[in-house]
């Protein structure tokens, strides 16, 4: 199956298998059964965050597909497949609060969890009450505590926790006025259509942005930058801002292009491959290292390379 076709970014070879499991009952049955016949699996969300080689995948792509959500007074469960733009505007019109950043996530809630997703001073953690994992094949819930949260990682990217899968994740909000939480969901709407390249064809976000710890990171970053004290106060410099400062926006290899609007958006401009954005990745990081001292570190995952 070509993954190009569920993917954002519309780059991506084939998958030796395709599954696309529209139940959770259908996605706890595919992965035992990839399980049990040693294939090799990946879970695939919404198609945004990411990349396919372009030899593709010699395996067992699951795309969750399980779109179900519930609304008990201001727990919300969610399916791992729910798509999170929707549910923030679900719940907004239910009057609930909390999750209205979320309107900008083009993913599914599972995608966002598993790498605590945020922008607009929201992150996935802070609504999140408890996930329902399949973890060697048996059903457990963990909390929002045990999730083990961080800067776009949860403990399902460590070491030993990689074959294991969201099913379904419950959120807690806080009940409010409807009309500014709508009012609210329509200005980051407006927001990221000012500052992001919807129209393109993007994994969204490449780089993490870059959070830093003492003075002398700060001095040393001040030598080279005029940096905003927001950036300073929260010790994290967005990567956007970096390749922007940088003049690297525009940059292209192939097909592959360094957004004019954004920075951090690497864009497919119709027949770019995946070895064009993984040479761009490069190139950017190297012109950041060298020029800024900054090792940035990719927020997209790879798949076949």
């Amino acid at each position: 199956e070509p993954l190009a076709k569920h993917l954002n970014i519309r780059i991506g070879g084939p998958a030796r298998y395709f599954v696309e499991a529209r139940s959770t009952q259908e996605l706890v049955d595919t992965v035992q059964f990839a399980r049990d016949y040693a294939v090799p699996y990946f879970i695939l969300g919404g198609g945004s965050n990411t990349l396919v080689s372009d030899a593709g995948y010699d395996g067992l792509v699951i795309k969750a597909a399980n779109r179900g959500v519930k609304i008990d007074n201001e727990r919300v469960v969610c399916d791992a497949g729910a798509i999170s733009a929707s549910i923030a505007r679900m719940t907004a019109d239910k009057g609930l609060r909390g999750f209205e950043w979320a309107i900008s996530l083009p993913g599914t809630i599972g995608g966002a969890v598993r790498g605590n997703a945020g922008c607009f001073g929201g992150e996935t953690k802070d609504s999140v009450e408890s996930v329902r994992l399949l973890r060697d094949g048996v059903v457990v819930e963990v909390s929002g505590e045990d999730m083990h949260f961080g800067y776009r990682h949860s403990v399902l990217k460590d070491e030993g926790h990689e074959g294991e899968v969201i099913l379904d994740v419950t959120l807690k909000l806080v009940p409010g006025d409807r009309a500014e939480a709508m009012a609210l969901i329509d200005k980051h709407l407006a927001n990221r259509k000012a500052s992001q390249p919807l129209g393109s064809s993007s994994c969204g976000c490449m780089f993490k942005n870059f959070e830093f710890a003492d003075e002398a990171v700060i001095a040393e970053l001040r030598s080279k930058f005029e940096l905003p004290e927001a950036f300073i106060a929260q010790k994290r410099i967005p990567a956007g801002w970096i390749i922007d400062k940088l003049g690297l926006k525009g940059t292209a290899v192939g097909d592959a292009e360094v957004s004019l609007q954004h920075g951090n958006f690497l864009l497919n401009k119709g027949h770019a491959s995946a070895a064009d954005i993984a040479e761009l990745v490069r190139k950017v990081k190297a012109r950041v290292r060298d020029e800024a001292g900054i090792v940035l570190s990719e927020e997209v995952q790879h798949l076949g390379f």
